[in-house]
Protein backbone atom coordinates (compact mmCIF):
# COMPACT_ATOMS: atom_id res chain seq x y z
CA UNK A 1 0.00 0.00 0.00
CA UNK A 2 1.06 3.86 -0.16
CA UNK A 3 -0.71 5.92 2.34
CA UNK A 4 0.12 9.59 2.41
CA UNK A 5 -1.62 11.28 5.83
CA UNK A 6 -1.14 13.86 8.32
CA UNK A 7 -0.43 11.54 11.42
CA UNK A 8 0.35 8.03 11.95
CA UNK A 9 -3.23 7.46 13.16
CA UNK A 10 -4.63 8.22 10.07
CA UNK A 11 -2.25 6.52 8.08
CA UNK A 12 -3.13 2.91 10.15
CA UNK A 13 -6.79 3.92 9.79
CA UNK A 14 -6.67 4.09 6.28
CA UNK A 15 -4.55 1.14 5.77
CA UNK A 16 -6.99 -1.17 7.55
CA UNK A 17 -9.69 -0.51 5.38
CA UNK A 18 -7.59 -1.10 2.39
CA UNK A 19 -6.80 -4.16 4.09
CA UNK A 20 -10.35 -5.03 4.26
CA UNK A 21 -11.60 -4.32 0.96
CA UNK A 22 -9.04 -6.19 -1.18
CA UNK A 23 -8.54 -8.82 1.41
CA UNK A 24 -11.37 -9.04 3.63
CA UNK A 25 -14.77 -11.89 3.45
CA UNK A 26 -17.08 -11.31 0.92
CA UNK A 27 -20.78 -11.99 1.29
CA UNK A 28 -20.09 -15.38 -0.89
CA UNK A 29 -20.19 -18.83 0.56
CA UNK A 30 -16.24 -20.42 1.38
CA UNK A 31 -17.42 -23.19 -1.23
CA UNK A 32 -18.64 -20.20 -3.82
CA UNK A 33 -14.70 -18.91 -3.95
CA UNK A 34 -12.37 -19.83 -6.58
CA UNK A 35 -8.44 -19.38 -6.22
CA UNK A 36 -6.89 -18.66 -9.74
CA UNK A 37 -4.19 -21.59 -10.13
CA UNK A 38 -0.55 -20.13 -9.40
CA UNK A 39 1.04 -22.02 -13.15
CA UNK A 40 0.15 -23.46 -15.74
CA UNK A 41 0.61 -27.45 -14.19
CA UNK A 42 -2.40 -26.63 -12.07
CA UNK A 43 -4.65 -25.00 -13.92
CA UNK A 44 -3.81 -28.16 -16.72
CA UNK A 45 -4.87 -30.25 -13.79
CA UNK A 46 -8.09 -28.44 -13.11
CA UNK A 47 -9.36 -27.96 -16.49
CA UNK A 48 -7.29 -31.43 -18.26
CA UNK A 49 -9.55 -31.07 -21.32
CA UNK A 50 -8.19 -27.13 -22.15
CA UNK A 51 -6.57 -27.49 -25.32
CA UNK A 52 -5.20 -23.71 -25.51
CA UNK A 53 -3.57 -21.16 -23.89
CA UNK A 54 -4.07 -17.62 -23.91
CA UNK A 55 -1.03 -15.64 -22.37
CA UNK A 56 -1.38 -11.88 -21.96
CA UNK A 57 2.37 -10.95 -20.24
CA UNK A 58 4.70 -8.69 -20.86
CA UNK A 59 6.94 -9.21 -23.92
CA UNK A 60 9.86 -10.66 -22.18
CA UNK A 61 8.33 -13.11 -20.62
CA UNK A 62 5.95 -14.17 -23.24
CA UNK A 63 7.77 -16.23 -25.45
CA UNK A 64 8.68 -18.81 -21.99
CA UNK A 65 4.97 -18.90 -21.55
CA UNK A 66 4.20 -20.23 -24.68
CA UNK A 67 6.73 -22.55 -24.88
CA UNK A 68 5.32 -24.20 -21.38
CA UNK A 69 2.36 -24.37 -22.85
CA UNK A 70 3.10 -26.29 -25.89
CA UNK A 71 5.52 -28.31 -24.11
CA UNK A 72 1.88 -29.12 -22.46
CA UNK A 73 0.02 -29.78 -25.77
CA UNK A 74 -1.42 -26.65 -25.75
CA UNK A 75 -2.32 -24.24 -28.59
CA UNK A 76 -1.49 -20.18 -28.11
CA UNK A 77 -3.34 -17.17 -28.35
CA UNK A 78 -0.34 -14.99 -27.17
CA UNK A 79 -2.08 -11.49 -27.11
CA UNK A 80 1.53 -9.74 -25.35
CA UNK A 81 2.74 -7.29 -27.18
CA UNK A 82 6.88 -6.50 -27.37
CA UNK A 83 7.51 -9.70 -28.00
CA UNK A 84 11.42 -9.84 -29.49
CA UNK A 85 11.23 -11.23 -33.20
CA UNK A 86 13.59 -13.67 -32.92
CA UNK A 87 11.40 -15.25 -30.25
CA UNK A 88 8.40 -15.04 -32.51
CA UNK A 89 10.04 -17.16 -35.08
CA UNK A 90 11.11 -19.72 -32.88
CA UNK A 91 7.77 -20.02 -31.63
CA UNK A 92 6.50 -20.65 -34.62
CA UNK A 93 9.34 -23.19 -36.29
CA UNK A 94 8.57 -25.25 -33.11
CA UNK A 95 4.45 -25.00 -33.05
CA UNK A 96 4.96 -26.17 -37.06
CA UNK A 97 6.93 -29.00 -35.75
CA UNK A 98 4.80 -29.72 -32.94
CA UNK A 99 1.73 -29.29 -34.78
CA UNK A 100 0.34 -26.58 -33.04
CA UNK A 101 -0.91 -22.68 -33.64
CA UNK A 102 1.00 -19.97 -32.16
CA UNK A 103 -1.71 -16.95 -32.52
CA UNK A 104 0.46 -14.15 -32.06
CA UNK A 105 2.07 -11.89 -30.70
CA UNK A 106 -0.34 -9.07 -30.02
CA UNK A 107 -3.25 -11.59 -31.39
CA UNK A 108 -6.18 -9.54 -30.26
CA UNK A 109 -8.98 -11.57 -32.13
CA UNK A 110 -9.52 -15.15 -32.62
CA UNK A 111 -12.97 -17.24 -33.00
CA UNK A 112 -12.70 -21.02 -32.68
CA UNK A 113 -15.37 -23.21 -33.10
CA UNK A 114 -18.00 -20.19 -32.14
CA UNK A 115 -15.97 -19.18 -28.97
CA UNK A 116 -14.30 -15.67 -29.44
CA UNK A 117 -10.95 -15.05 -27.76
CA UNK A 118 -9.93 -11.38 -26.62
CA UNK A 119 -11.37 -8.56 -28.83
CA UNK A 120 -14.43 -10.75 -30.97
CA UNK A 121 -17.53 -10.42 -32.27
CA UNK A 122 -20.54 -12.57 -32.05
CA UNK A 123 -21.29 -14.17 -35.45
CA UNK A 124 -23.38 -16.70 -36.61
CA UNK A 125 -22.07 -20.37 -37.71
CA UNK A 126 -20.94 -20.54 -41.22
CA UNK A 127 -18.89 -21.68 -44.48
CA UNK A 128 -16.27 -18.65 -44.41
CA UNK A 129 -12.97 -19.50 -42.41
CA UNK A 130 -11.07 -16.37 -41.44
CA UNK A 131 -7.02 -16.45 -41.31
CA UNK A 132 -5.90 -12.95 -40.49
CA UNK A 133 -2.43 -11.07 -39.38
CA UNK A 134 -4.50 -7.85 -38.34
CA UNK A 135 -7.19 -7.77 -35.28
CA UNK A 136 -9.55 -5.17 -36.11
CA UNK A 137 -9.13 -6.14 -39.59
CA UNK A 138 -10.76 -9.76 -38.84
CA UNK A 139 -13.38 -8.19 -36.82
CA UNK A 140 -14.23 -5.80 -39.53
CA UNK A 141 -14.69 -8.83 -42.08
CA UNK A 142 -16.27 -11.29 -39.93
CA UNK A 143 -18.75 -8.55 -38.69
CA UNK A 144 -19.23 -7.69 -42.54
CA UNK A 145 -20.04 -11.11 -43.47
CA UNK A 146 -22.62 -11.83 -40.58
CA UNK A 147 -24.41 -8.41 -41.20
CA UNK A 148 -24.53 -9.59 -44.84
CA UNK A 149 -25.66 -12.98 -44.44
CA UNK A 150 -22.72 -15.13 -44.16
CA UNK A 151 -21.71 -16.81 -41.21
CA UNK A 152 -18.34 -17.95 -40.03
CA UNK A 153 -16.34 -21.29 -39.23
CA UNK A 154 -13.50 -19.70 -37.54
CA UNK A 155 -11.15 -16.87 -37.27
CA UNK A 156 -7.39 -17.77 -36.39
CA UNK A 157 -5.17 -14.90 -36.05
CA UNK A 158 -1.37 -15.21 -36.65
CA UNK A 159 0.44 -11.93 -35.46
CA UNK A 160 0.75 -8.94 -37.32
CA UNK A 161 4.15 -9.71 -38.68
CA UNK A 162 3.71 -13.23 -39.78
CA UNK A 163 3.38 -12.38 -43.34
CA UNK A 164 6.97 -10.50 -43.17
CA UNK A 165 10.13 -11.93 -45.21
CA UNK A 166 11.65 -12.64 -41.58
CA UNK A 167 8.72 -14.51 -40.06
CA UNK A 168 7.72 -16.20 -43.43
CA UNK A 169 4.11 -16.99 -42.73
CA UNK A 170 4.75 -20.02 -40.61
CA UNK A 171 1.47 -19.37 -38.85
CA UNK A 172 -0.82 -17.76 -41.85
CA UNK A 173 0.21 -21.10 -43.59
CA UNK A 174 -0.68 -23.67 -40.70
CA UNK A 175 -4.03 -21.66 -40.41
CA UNK A 176 -4.42 -21.61 -44.13
CA UNK A 177 -3.83 -25.55 -44.44
CA UNK A 178 -6.09 -26.09 -41.51
CA UNK A 179 -9.22 -24.16 -42.82
CA UNK A 180 -8.81 -26.04 -46.05
CA UNK A 181 -8.89 -29.30 -44.55
CA UNK A 182 -11.81 -28.13 -41.93
CA UNK A 183 -15.41 -29.91 -43.05
CA UNK A 184 -16.70 -27.03 -42.08
CA UNK A 185 -15.11 -24.17 -43.96
CA UNK A 186 -16.42 -24.09 -47.86
CA UNK A 187 -14.11 -20.65 -48.78
CA UNK A 188 -11.12 -19.03 -47.19
CA UNK A 189 -10.68 -15.47 -46.72
CA UNK A 190 -6.97 -14.19 -45.75
CA UNK A 191 -6.39 -10.71 -43.99
CA UNK A 192 -3.80 -8.83 -43.89
CA UNK A 193 -1.65 -5.34 -44.19
CA UNK A 194 0.68 -5.57 -46.86
CA UNK A 195 2.79 -8.69 -46.72
CA UNK A 196 5.80 -9.76 -48.26
CA UNK A 197 5.30 -10.30 -52.05
CA UNK A 198 7.28 -13.66 -51.90
CA UNK A 199 5.58 -14.94 -48.52
CA UNK A 200 2.28 -14.12 -50.14
CA UNK A 201 2.64 -15.64 -53.33
CA UNK A 202 3.89 -18.88 -51.27
CA UNK A 203 0.60 -18.40 -49.60
CA UNK A 204 -1.93 -17.68 -52.42
CA UNK A 205 -0.99 -21.11 -53.53
CA UNK A 206 -1.48 -23.11 -50.39
CA UNK A 207 -4.92 -23.52 -50.31
CA UNK A 208 -7.24 -25.97 -52.81
CA UNK A 209 -10.56 -24.31 -51.75
CA UNK A 210 -11.76 -20.95 -52.85
CA UNK A 211 -9.68 -18.09 -50.78
CA UNK A 212 -10.19 -14.14 -50.93
CA UNK A 213 -7.21 -12.52 -50.17
CA UNK A 214 -7.97 -8.50 -48.68
CA UNK A 215 -3.97 -7.73 -48.54
CA UNK A 216 -4.82 -4.20 -47.23
CA UNK A 217 -2.98 -1.35 -49.35
CA UNK A 218 -1.51 -3.52 -51.42
CA UNK A 219 -0.10 -1.43 -54.71
CA UNK A 220 1.15 -4.31 -56.93
CA UNK A 221 -0.85 -7.38 -59.11
CA UNK A 222 0.30 -10.74 -57.11
CA UNK A 223 -0.29 -13.90 -59.42
CA UNK A 224 -2.72 -16.10 -58.30
CA UNK A 225 -4.54 -19.64 -59.35
CA UNK A 226 -7.77 -18.94 -60.90
CA UNK A 227 -9.72 -20.04 -57.54
CA UNK A 228 -7.88 -17.00 -55.67
CA UNK A 229 -9.10 -13.77 -55.66
CA UNK A 230 -6.87 -10.35 -54.06
CA UNK A 231 -7.97 -7.41 -53.55
CA UNK A 232 -6.79 -4.82 -51.16
CA UNK A 233 -9.82 -3.46 -48.79
CA UNK A 234 -11.55 -5.09 -46.34
CA UNK A 235 -14.83 -4.01 -48.13
CA UNK A 236 -13.98 -5.94 -51.31
CA UNK A 237 -12.26 -8.72 -48.95
CA UNK A 238 -16.16 -9.60 -47.38
CA UNK A 239 -17.95 -8.57 -51.20
CA UNK A 240 -15.82 -10.57 -53.03
CA UNK A 241 -16.58 -13.62 -50.52
CA UNK A 242 -20.06 -13.21 -50.89
CA UNK A 243 -19.72 -13.00 -55.03
CA UNK A 244 -18.08 -16.74 -54.78
CA UNK A 245 -20.47 -17.92 -52.48
CA UNK A 246 -23.24 -16.37 -55.17
CA UNK A 247 -24.93 -14.85 -52.05
CA UNK A 248 -26.74 -11.02 -53.05
CA UNK A 249 -24.75 -7.88 -52.49
CA UNK A 250 -25.88 -5.53 -49.87
CA UNK A 251 -26.82 -1.49 -50.46
CA UNK A 252 -24.07 -0.16 -48.78
CA UNK A 253 -24.63 3.52 -49.91
CA UNK A 254 -27.99 4.18 -48.99
CA UNK A 255 -28.39 7.60 -47.74
CA UNK A 256 -24.68 8.26 -47.49
CA UNK A 257 -25.09 10.45 -50.48
CA UNK A 258 -27.70 12.85 -49.08
CA UNK A 259 -25.87 12.60 -45.93
CA UNK A 260 -22.44 13.77 -46.98
CA UNK A 261 -24.07 17.03 -49.39
CA UNK A 262 -26.19 18.30 -46.49
CA UNK A 263 -22.79 18.38 -44.51
CA UNK A 264 -21.11 19.89 -46.84
CA UNK A 265 -23.45 22.95 -47.20
CA UNK A 266 -22.85 23.78 -43.31
CA UNK A 267 -18.96 23.36 -43.81
CA UNK A 268 -16.89 27.16 -43.92
CA UNK A 269 -14.36 27.36 -46.74
CA UNK A 270 -11.52 27.47 -44.19
CA UNK A 271 -12.05 23.84 -43.04
CA UNK A 272 -10.57 21.45 -45.17
CA UNK A 273 -8.41 19.05 -42.89
CA UNK A 274 -9.15 15.60 -41.95
CA UNK A 275 -8.89 14.46 -38.56
CA UNK A 276 -9.10 11.01 -37.72
CA UNK A 277 -9.44 9.06 -34.19
CA UNK A 278 -9.11 5.18 -34.53
CA UNK A 279 -9.35 2.49 -31.93
CA UNK A 280 -8.69 0.24 -34.33
CA UNK A 281 -5.35 0.24 -36.19
CA UNK A 282 -6.15 -1.75 -38.88
CA UNK A 283 -8.83 0.66 -39.93
CA UNK A 284 -6.62 3.64 -39.31
CA UNK A 285 -4.41 2.36 -41.46
CA UNK A 286 -7.17 1.22 -44.37
CA UNK A 287 -8.66 4.97 -43.96
CA UNK A 288 -5.10 5.85 -45.00
CA UNK A 289 -4.65 4.05 -47.83
CA UNK A 290 -8.28 4.85 -49.17
CA UNK A 291 -8.37 8.78 -48.46
CA UNK A 292 -4.59 9.36 -49.31
CA UNK A 293 -5.60 8.54 -52.72
CA UNK A 294 -7.78 11.47 -53.25
CA UNK A 295 -6.63 14.21 -50.70
CA UNK A 296 -2.81 13.42 -50.97
CA UNK A 297 -0.43 12.82 -47.59
CA UNK A 298 -2.45 11.59 -44.15
CA UNK A 299 0.03 11.61 -41.43
CA UNK A 300 0.01 8.98 -38.60
CA UNK A 301 2.12 7.75 -35.77
CA UNK A 302 1.43 4.80 -38.33
CA UNK A 303 2.23 6.14 -41.15
CA UNK A 304 1.81 4.64 -44.69
CA UNK A 305 5.87 5.52 -45.86
CA UNK A 306 8.24 7.25 -43.23
CA UNK A 307 8.06 10.30 -44.87
CA UNK A 308 4.31 10.59 -43.60
CA UNK A 309 4.81 10.50 -39.40
CA UNK A 310 2.66 12.80 -37.49
CA UNK A 311 5.29 14.70 -36.14
CA UNK A 312 6.30 15.82 -39.82
CA UNK A 313 2.83 16.83 -40.10
CA UNK A 314 2.50 20.42 -41.88
CA UNK A 315 0.01 23.08 -40.48
CA UNK A 316 -3.27 22.14 -41.80
CA UNK A 317 -2.13 18.79 -42.65
CA UNK A 318 -4.10 15.99 -42.96
CA UNK A 319 -3.78 13.42 -39.23
CA UNK A 320 -5.43 10.34 -38.32
CA UNK A 321 -3.80 8.27 -35.04
CA UNK A 322 -3.87 4.88 -34.02
CA UNK A 323 -5.12 5.86 -30.26
CA UNK A 324 -4.39 2.38 -29.48
CA UNK A 325 -0.54 1.88 -30.08
CA UNK A 326 1.60 2.28 -26.85
CA UNK A 327 2.19 5.45 -26.94
CA UNK A 328 -1.23 6.71 -25.92
CA UNK A 329 -2.23 3.29 -24.09
CA UNK A 330 0.88 3.48 -21.82
CA UNK A 331 -0.71 3.63 -18.36
CA UNK A 332 -4.35 3.33 -19.48
CA UNK A 333 -6.50 0.47 -21.05
CA UNK A 334 -6.73 0.68 -24.54
CA UNK A 335 -9.25 2.95 -26.30
CA UNK A 336 -11.25 0.13 -27.68
CA UNK A 337 -12.20 -0.46 -23.37
CA UNK A 338 -11.59 2.98 -22.02
CA UNK A 339 -13.80 5.08 -24.57
CA UNK A 340 -13.07 8.16 -22.67
CA UNK A 341 -9.59 8.40 -23.90
CA UNK A 342 -10.81 9.89 -27.19
CA UNK A 343 -12.41 12.31 -25.62
CA UNK A 344 -9.24 14.55 -24.90
CA UNK A 345 -8.22 13.97 -28.68
CA UNK A 346 -11.90 15.02 -30.01
CA UNK A 347 -12.33 18.18 -28.10
CA UNK A 348 -8.52 18.84 -29.26
CA UNK A 349 -9.34 18.76 -33.23
CA UNK A 350 -12.55 20.40 -32.42
CA UNK A 351 -11.14 23.46 -30.81
CA UNK A 352 -8.94 23.46 -35.20
CA UNK A 353 -10.87 26.15 -37.12
CA UNK A 354 -9.40 24.57 -40.21
CA UNK A 355 -10.63 21.01 -39.43
CA UNK A 356 -13.46 20.11 -41.43
CA UNK A 357 -14.18 16.25 -40.33
CA UNK A 358 -13.26 13.89 -37.61
CA UNK A 359 -13.12 10.12 -38.78
CA UNK A 360 -14.04 8.07 -35.65
CA UNK A 361 -14.11 4.51 -35.20
CA UNK A 362 -16.47 2.70 -32.51
CA UNK A 363 -15.23 -1.20 -32.37
CA UNK A 364 -18.14 -2.98 -30.02
CA UNK A 365 -18.57 -6.71 -29.25
CA UNK A 366 -17.29 -8.96 -26.25
CA UNK A 367 -13.93 -7.20 -24.65
CA UNK A 368 -14.82 -3.54 -25.62
CA UNK A 369 -16.53 -1.18 -23.46
CA UNK A 370 -19.95 -1.89 -22.65
CA UNK A 371 -21.37 2.03 -24.49
CA UNK A 372 -19.16 3.48 -26.07
CA UNK A 373 -21.92 5.53 -27.22
CA UNK A 374 -23.15 6.61 -24.38
CA UNK A 375 -19.87 9.11 -23.86
CA UNK A 376 -18.73 9.67 -27.41
CA UNK A 377 -22.01 10.73 -29.33
CA UNK A 378 -22.95 13.66 -26.49
CA UNK A 379 -19.21 14.56 -27.10
CA UNK A 380 -19.64 14.25 -31.24
CA UNK A 381 -22.98 16.34 -30.65
CA UNK A 382 -21.30 19.58 -29.34
CA UNK A 383 -18.61 18.74 -32.44
CA UNK A 384 -21.16 18.90 -35.31
CA UNK A 385 -22.55 21.95 -33.87
CA UNK A 386 -19.88 23.63 -33.60
CA UNK A 387 -19.26 23.39 -37.52
CA UNK A 388 -17.06 20.13 -37.92
CA UNK A 389 -18.48 17.77 -39.44
CA UNK A 390 -18.33 13.96 -37.82
CA UNK A 391 -18.51 10.73 -39.91
CA UNK A 392 -18.08 7.58 -37.91
CA UNK A 393 -18.13 4.19 -38.41
CA UNK A 394 -19.66 1.28 -35.88
CA UNK A 395 -17.89 -2.31 -36.11
CA UNK A 396 -19.98 -4.46 -34.93
CA UNK A 397 -22.76 -7.21 -34.94
CA UNK A 398 -26.39 -6.76 -33.51
CA UNK A 399 -25.78 -10.12 -31.19
CA UNK A 400 -23.01 -8.05 -29.74
CA UNK A 401 -23.64 -7.15 -26.33
CA UNK A 402 -23.84 -3.31 -26.97
CA UNK A 403 -26.18 -3.35 -29.66
CA UNK A 404 -25.16 -2.76 -33.04
CA UNK A 405 -28.13 -0.61 -34.40
CA UNK A 406 -28.88 1.46 -31.02
CA UNK A 407 -25.06 2.44 -31.00
CA UNK A 408 -25.24 3.44 -34.86
CA UNK A 409 -28.84 5.64 -33.86
CA UNK A 410 -26.76 7.50 -30.80
CA UNK A 411 -24.28 9.05 -33.56
CA UNK A 412 -26.86 9.52 -35.84
CA UNK A 413 -29.08 11.69 -33.32
CA UNK A 414 -26.11 13.56 -32.80
CA UNK A 415 -25.50 14.61 -35.99
CA UNK A 416 -22.82 12.28 -37.42
CA UNK A 417 -22.45 10.81 -40.88
CA UNK A 418 -22.62 7.25 -40.03
CA UNK A 419 -21.39 4.32 -42.82
CA UNK A 420 -22.10 0.79 -43.76
CA UNK A 421 -18.42 -0.34 -43.99
CA UNK A 422 -14.99 1.30 -42.77
CA UNK A 423 -13.95 1.64 -46.29
CA UNK A 424 -17.42 3.90 -46.65
CA UNK A 425 -16.27 6.13 -44.02
CA UNK A 426 -13.09 7.08 -45.16
CA UNK A 427 -14.26 7.77 -48.65
CA UNK A 428 -17.02 10.03 -46.72
CA UNK A 429 -14.45 12.03 -45.10
CA UNK A 430 -12.57 12.40 -48.22
CA UNK A 431 -15.66 13.73 -50.02
CA UNK A 432 -16.07 16.00 -46.78
CA UNK A 433 -12.45 17.76 -47.49
CA UNK A 434 -13.09 17.91 -51.40
CA UNK A 435 -16.59 18.68 -50.91
CA UNK A 436 -17.57 16.25 -54.11
CA UNK A 437 -20.37 14.05 -52.40
CA UNK A 438 -19.87 11.72 -55.50
CA UNK A 439 -16.76 10.40 -54.13
CA UNK A 440 -19.10 8.29 -51.40
CA UNK A 441 -20.48 6.22 -53.97
CA UNK A 442 -17.04 5.26 -56.03
CA UNK A 443 -14.99 2.08 -56.75
CA UNK A 444 -12.01 0.95 -54.29
CA UNK A 445 -9.85 -0.14 -56.61
CA UNK A 446 -10.00 -3.43 -58.87
CA UNK A 447 -8.62 -6.69 -57.47
CA UNK A 448 -4.81 -7.23 -58.10
CA UNK A 449 -4.85 -11.14 -59.18
CA UNK A 450 -6.03 -11.18 -62.52
CA UNK A 451 -8.79 -13.20 -61.34
CA UNK A 452 -11.62 -10.68 -60.62
CA UNK A 453 -15.44 -10.55 -60.02
CA UNK A 454 -17.62 -8.31 -60.30
CA UNK A 455 -17.20 -4.62 -58.00
CA UNK A 456 -19.48 -4.39 -55.10
CA UNK A 457 -22.38 -2.75 -56.39
CA UNK A 458 -23.92 0.86 -55.51
CA UNK A 459 -28.10 0.98 -54.70
CA UNK A 460 -29.69 2.66 -57.79
CA UNK A 461 -30.86 4.94 -55.34
CA UNK A 462 -27.44 5.74 -54.85
CA UNK A 463 -26.42 5.53 -58.60
CA UNK A 464 -29.95 7.95 -59.25
CA UNK A 465 -28.32 10.60 -56.82
CA UNK A 466 -24.97 11.41 -58.49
Amino acid sequence: FAVRAEDDEAAQAAISIAKEALFGSTTGSEDDEQEAAPDMRAALKEHPSANIAIISVPGSYAALEAHKAMTNGLHVLLFSDNVPLADEIALKRRARELGRLVMGPGAGTAMLAGTGLGFANRVKPGPVGIAAATGTGAQEVMSLLDRWGIGISHVIGVGGRDLSPEVGGLMAEAAIRALDADEGTELILLVSKPPSPEVATKLLNLPTKPMVAALIGLSDPLPAPAHVIVCNTLEQGAAHTLELLDKAQPDIIGDLFADVTVAITALKPNRTRLAGLFSGGTLCYEAMTIASQHIGPIYSNTPLNKEWTVDAAPSGGHVCLDLGEEEYTDGRPHPMIDSEARIEHLQRQAEDPTVAVILLDIVIGDGAHTDPASLLAPIAADIVRSGTAMVVYVLGTEQGPQGFESQRAAFRQAGCIVTETAARAALAAAALVLREPALVTADLPAGLSGNQTPRLKTSMASQKST
